[in-house]
């Protein structure tokens, strides 16, 4: 009769070598860290385009308020400002205004040579700020004409 020998229940079930959990753990990192990056770089877009979005809507409200001008008071220089600011935060304090929008306003002879240039200007609106470090810009070159909207609207 030969002696058998039993098995124990832990003979077979080795565990995580030490190695292993390292390599498991540098993999979850890499993972974790590129997903923040990505959620980083969301953040980051989402701002860029409200301050884009912000920029055409100041110019925008220039815009439309030098159309509604009379020729006159368009023809006239200095009656429309050649500067503004407008500022612009959606999570601004009483004491913050957020980003500084700043403005230029340039009214110019109509640039091409047609029979109806003496009832055409051109108008050149530039936006300018300052997010992280870096300037940026924005223009807007439209024209406004003599019998325009202010004669609808007066």
């Amino acid at each position: 009769m030969r002696p058998q020998f039993r098995k124990s229940a832990t003979t077979g079930t080795a565990g995580y070598t030490l190695a292993e959990i390292l390599i498991c753990v540098l993999i979850i990192n890499i993972g974790a860290a590129g997903l923040m990056g990505c959620f980083k770089y969301a953040f980051f877009v989402t701002r860029l385009f409200r301050e884009n979005q912000r920029a055409t809507q100041v110019m925008l409200e220039r815009a439309e308020a030098i159309r509604l001008c009379s020729w006159d008071q368009v023809r006239t220089t200095g009656f429309i400002p050649p500067t503004f600011t407008d500022y612009f935060d959606p999570t601004a304090t009483n004491s913050s205004v957020g980003i500084v929008y700043t403005g230029t306003v340039a009214i110019a002879s109509f640039p091409y040579n047609t029979t109806y240039k003496d009832n055409m200007r051109q108008l050149t609106l530039t936006v300018q700020w300052t997010s992280d470090s870096i300037h940026r810009a924005r223009t807007n070159i439209t024209f406004i004409a003599k019998d325009g909207i202010q004669n609808y609207v007066y």
